[in-house]
């Protein structure tokens, strides 16, 4: 393909990594961020802008990275004629309201978990002494941002959720106006994902598995993800009881991009979880590893409306996040004191940086240095015909890199010897 202009638009630098690869492809790349306090990550690397609304007639191809809004004006450029990768209200909305997205799963024939809003912590801590089990606490909304947030309860009577409901009501109320009770259930968390390309998906679909607990064995903090391990994959039993059935809604609404629909499982049933209506981080990084079609030609021509060709690797890709204090935890003087432009050093240049993913990174001089604010440095991949070869590789690669105060799950990848086998055993992964 002859080289494109792309102009991606971020909220908060979410896709600085995906930007730098379409650069490496040999692409124009001119990037905005709105949040003046991360425009420094992937500095370097790309070339940031002030004005991404003077760039719009230069742009082949405009690139949104978000929720929160970015779908309006994706949908406001996509209705001028311009191709566009991003959502619309609707998508936006999804992912953003908890309650939105499910009952919108509902009117599509999905099964869906029961649950309930609330905008005050006295009447949740209420609901639940009247209604004891195990709940799922969820803020909706850009509260769901604060990934340490979501408190899964584990007793059966209720009282562990209606502490952490105490504890919020003290130290969080003005941030979490609205948020979400959702009953716990058992089994296996899988994802089933595809690229849309305003028509229907394209195939193949992607199916993976978020870790995401701050410690090996899924103890600690909720951080949103340490890492994931997934694979490509024809359409599935999953994929065809949940995705598969909003493909009219998303066809109407004309969305272009990736959506992602996590859900629990079990011998039961399928039951979706939450939206992910945008790339997924650090899910995009890994899916490129598994990707033979160049990511820059495979977004254009989605972009267009076409029915890009994906072509992508057999087997299994694992990406790891390797991260600093003081993640997942907002501290700015712990950050300034610990991590603050420590230097990410390659001990072997000869091994290159193949595999090797930003987050919150800037070049300067010629050396990798840490920046921003959020502690999550770098994704490092692993590819392989088994899952045991694509972790080896990741973590082979990870003995490379040296940060100070650096570090990372050593298990990423491993729940999929056991959930493997209960998802074959009920028939969810058998492709259709």
């Amino acid at each position: 393909m002859e080289p494109k202009n792309f102009l991606f638009i971020s909220l908060d630098n979410l896709c600085g990594d995906l930007a730098w690869q379409v650069l490496k492809e040999g692409h124009n790349v001119k990037f905005y961020v709105k949040d003046a306090d991360e425009r420094e990550v992937a500095s370097g690397f790309i070339t940031h802008i002030d004005d991404w609304e003077k760039e719009v007639d230069w742009a082949d191809v405009i690139v949104f990275d978000d929720v929160l809004g970015q779908g309006a004006l994706a949908k406001k450029l996509r209705d001028q004629g311009k191709f566009v990768v991003g959502g619309t209200p609707y998508t936006d909305q999804l992912e953003d309201d908890r309650a939105f997205g499910q009952e919108e799963l509902k009117k599509a024939g999905v099964l869906t978990l029961p649950y309930k809003d609330f905008t005050s912590f006295d009447e949740a801590i209420e609901y639940v002494k009247q209604n004891p089990n195990e709940y799922v606490i969820k803020p909706s909304g850009e509260a769901q941002n604060i990934k340490g947030m979501l408190f899964i309860g584990e007793e059966e009577d209720g009282r562990d959720v209606i502490q952490v409901l105490s504890d919020y009501k003290n130290a969080w109320s003005n941030k979490i106006p609205i948020f979400q009770l959702q009953r716990r259930i058992y089994g296996v968390e899988v994802a089933v994902g595809g690229f849309f390309n305003g028509k229907e998906f394209i195939y193949p679909i992607n199916v993976n598995f978020e870790h995401k607990k701050l410690f090996p064995g899924e103890l600690g903090p909720s951080t949103g993800e340490m890492g994931t391990s997934m694979f490509w994959s024809g359409p599935n039993k999953i994929f065809n009881q949940t995705l598969k059935k909003m493909e009219p809604k998303l066809a109407e609404e004309g969305y272009v991009g990736y959506i992602d629909i996590n859900c629990m499982v079990n011998g039961y049933g399928i039951y979706p979880l939450e939206w992910t209506s945008r790339f997924g981080y650090p899910t995009i990084a890994i899916q490129q590893e598994g990707m033979l079609t160049p990511i820059a030609e495979f977004l254009y021509e989605l972009a267009k409306g076409g029915t890009p060709k994906l072509k992508t690797k057999s087997g299994f890709q694992v990406g790891i996040r390797i991260v600093v204090p003081p993640f997942p935890f907002t501290d700015p003087e712990t950050f300034n004191v610990k991590s603050k432009d420590s230097v990410i050093h390659f001990k072997n240049f000869k091994k290159g940086f193949e595999g090797i993913h930003i987050e919150d990174v800037k070049l300067l001089n010629g050396e990798w240095v840490v920046t921003g604010h959020s502690g999550v440095v770098l994704i490092v991949c692993g590819t392989g015909s088994t899952m045991k070869q694509a972790q080896n590789q990741a973590y082979n690669r990870i003995k490379n890199i040296n940060i100070p105060h650096m570090y990372y799950r050593h298990d990423i990848g491993d729940r999929w010897y056991e959930d493997s086998d209960r998802l074959h055993n009920w028939g969810y992964l058998r492709e259709l």
